[in-house]
């Protein structure tokens, strides 16, 4: 029978032809009975255990029966790998009970000790937290798929890739001289330095300057340069890059190399590159004059997020690209339903999953508008029902809770929403909490953004300080348990809400904290991010947490795919089944809803959550 072991799975396939023959060499058979304890906490472990047949939980005898979980910590079901920790640490710190009958390869532990000591990525495997884990098991995966295309999309550099060299002149050179230099360079563009500093002038500058301005040719073209200049490192992904000209509506960013000017990446040389390996929409969108070029283009994203799956895309980009998406189309919708003079003093929010950078395919509208005090606007009504009427034309679901701009309760004067903040700042349960929570993730795409950026200083400043408020906000962490019992004994009927049972208590968990510590970020990511610099979060276990989300999102979007083209039943999107995984997936899983598990009794003890 030991012939039948399958070493082609992590942590067996690190091992070389040798050690897999001595391995399979020295395999034994285990069989437990229903309820029969395999190793017990303290107890030495003679043997590293390989689930063939059957279900282990692995209990934490400390925690009390009546804890919602059990005192499981995980479950272990075929293929699965339990008892080499225990040999690693000299005794097992918990208690593996088999749940059902079954049956186990056993490793001596002698054999596997051996091993340890011969083959350094075998040892490392166990001692690898999950983001690392999550890393060598995304390398195993490309690499049987033969490598795919994602190496070559995700990972290009900026400066492996499109940089081009700058064209840079001294401050004091005269616009004349600026012109020749760009006409002789063939260049739409040139750097000035004054200083350590870096400006941009680009053509339209120069026509602009000696046109509207009247500037003769011998001024200084410092004075025409633009020194608010968005910039990347020259060894960031180009990826990134892309998400930032999408995102603020530029052509061209500077790159640098620590500290010292690399050179420019032009949007036109970026989409070239990516144009033979994905459908990039990102010109469909700016060069779209009226609404029906524009919902062309809105209609093209799913496909976009098929070719980037397709393609081996980790997920944190393709949020990334599709957030800076379709936030410029939201944006360019109200710009052409709304008039410019309504647009200086109004503010067009993007909320939920939109508001925070989250959202790959199309979920429900979540929008709301801030409206200065001294506007008047009689149109309002009717131009906010026109927009949400044309999001749903794009392909963008109206929102069964009616948070929505054609929705009067969301959209307000400003002195309005401070009154409503207050509100619901002042409850305790229900709706309150929820629709603040909804308005912390809001993201200002269109319009003012001045007026949503004081009600957010406004609402920090209100709740500094007040414990018993975060508290309560804290409180629906715990509305939904984490299925840690999901991968023992399942039928494939069986699945989980991925949603409510993993990504929930991460993002609300997340949420509170940067709402406690003032983070203006609403991406959950850059929010753990803020709390690492902030000090509030170790870096070790916020890679882990941030790999998890990785895991579970990824997971979800895979499912949501499935609904998209027939393949699983619409309402399915967040179900996932343990029995429809690879064993790749169900390892991480494992590991991310045990990372959830621990990130929630974090956040209890923090916000006094078990009173």
């Amino acid at each position: 029978m030991s012939s039948e072991f399958d070493l082609s799975h992590p942590p067996f396939d690190l091992l070389s032809p040798e050690e897999q023959r001595k391995l399979v060499s020295r395999l034994d058979i285990g069989y437990f009975g229903d309820g029969e304890t395999i190793l017990d906490a303290g107890q030495e472990a003679e043997s590293v255990y390989v689930v063939l047949k059957g279900a282990v939980a692995e209990l934490d005898p400390k925690v009390k029966e009546s804890d919602p979980d059990g005192g499981v910590i995980r479950e272990y079901a075929h293929e699965d790998l339990f008892g080499a920790i225990a040999i690693i640490n000299g005794s097992s710190r918990y208690t593996f009970r088999a749940l059902e009958e079954t049956i186990s390869w056993q490793l001596p532990k002698e054999v596997f000790l051996e091993l340890l000591e011969a083959n350094e990525a075998f040892a490392a495997y166990f001692q690898n937290t999950l983001a690392e884990k999550a890393r060598l098991l995304e390398q195993r995966r490309s690499e049987k798929l033969g490598g795919g295309d994602m190496s070559s999309f995700m990972l290009a550099m900026v400066k492996d890739s499109v940089l081009r060299e700058a064209v840079v002149l001294p401050s004091g050179t005269t616009i004349l001289e600026a012109t020749r230099t760009m006409r002789e360079q063939h260049a739409d563009c040139l750097l000035v330095q004054k200083g350590d500093q870096y400006g941009m002038v680009t053509r339209t500058d120069l026509l602009e300057g000696v046109v509207l301005q009247d500037m003769g040719l011998d001024g200084d073209i410092c004075d025409l340069a633009s020194y608010n200049l968005l910039t990347v490192e020259s060894d960031d992904f180009l990826f990134n890059a892309l998400v930032l000209m999408t995102r603020h509506k530029i052509q061209r960013v500077v790159a640098f190399d620590d500290g010292e000017l690399a050179g420019l990446v032009e949007l036109t040389d970026v989409l070239s590159f990516f144009s033979s390996q994905s459908h990039v929409i990102g010109l469909q969108i700016e060069r779209a004059n009226n609404l029906e070029e524009l919902a062309v283009a809105a209609k093209g994203t799913t496909e976009l997020v098929n070719g980037l799956v397709a393609q081996g895309v980790k997920v944190r980009f393709a949020m990334d690209l599709l957030a800076a998406l379709n936030g410029r189309i939201i944006a360019k919708a109200y710009e052409q339903l709304v008039p410019e003079e309504i647009r200086k003093k109004t503010c067009l929010l993007v909320m939920g999953s939109e508001g925070r950078g989250e959202q790959v395919l199309k979920t429900d509208q979540d929008n709301a508008l801030i409206i200065a005090d001294d506007l008047d606007w009689d149109e309002c009504s009717k131009v906010m029902d026109k927009f949400t009427t044309t999001l749903l034309d794009f392909g963008y679901p109206l929102c069964p809770g009616k948070i929505m701009v054609s929705n009067p309760e969301w959209v307000m004067r400003e002195s309005e929403w401070r009154k409503t903040l207050k509100n619901w700042t002042a409850s305790v349960e229900g709706n309150g909490l929820m629709n603040l929570a909804i308005f912390v993730d809001g993201h200002a795409v269109a319009g003012n953004t001045s007026l949503f950026n004081k009600l957010r200083d406004d609402l920090f400043r209100a709740l500094e300080g007040n414990e018993v408020f975060y508290s309560y906000f804290a409180m629906p962490l715990r509305r939904f348990s984490t299925p840690l019992t999901f991968f023992g004994g399942l039928k494939k009927s069986d699945a989980m809400d991925i949603k409510k049972g993993g990504i929930f208590p991460i993002v609300h968990g997340i949420r509170t904290m940067a709402l406690q510590f003032k983070i203006k970020e609403t991406n959950t990511f850059e929010r753990i991010e803020a709390l690492v610099e902030k000090r509030v979060m170790k870096r070790k276990f916020a890679d882990d947490l941030a790999e998890a989300l990785v895991v579970l999102s990824t997971l979800r979007l895979q499912q949501q795919l499935k609904v998209e083209t027939g393949q699983a039943s619409l309402g399915e999107g967040n179900m996932v089944s343990a029995v429809s995984l690879n064993k790749l997936d169900r390892d991480l899983l494992r590991e991310a809803l045990h990372m959830v598990k621990e990130f929630k009794s974090r956040m209890s003890h923090r916000y006094h959550l078990d009173r």
